[in-house]
């Protein structure tokens, strides 16, 4: 069950609260009893750390292909490869040849 962020904005009393997703959203607080709560927005409590999992992965007997360069430490987040992705992408092209 998720967790949610609730604020009153007439007496600014804060509060986090356990709902299941077919709750219905608190409008009363539970402090002065006025109509004025409010879900607040807030940021997710997890991060998407590293290459992540790609569908090609496993597709090439057992070989698996070059991983994606990471962010770094960063807080970088995983890349994700479409769902729908039946075809492997192109090969990149070689840079052209430099005639010194």
């Amino acid at each position: 069950m998720p967790i949610y962020a609730y604020r009153c904005s007439t007496c600014g009393h804060a509060q986090d609260v356990l709902q299941k997703l077919s709750d219905p959203i608190l409008t009363d607080c539970p402090e002065c009893g006025k109509a004025t709560y409010v879900k607040q927005v807030t940021a997710a409590g997890f991060q998407l750390k590293g290459t992540g999992w790609y569908v090609t992965d496993f597709r090439n007997n057992g070989s698996s292909p070059n991983p994606a360069p990471s962010s770094g430490e960063g807080g970088g987040q995983a890349a994700v490869a479409p769902a729908a992705a039946s075809t492997p992408a192109p090969a990149p092209t070689p840079a052209p040849k430099s005639s010194t």
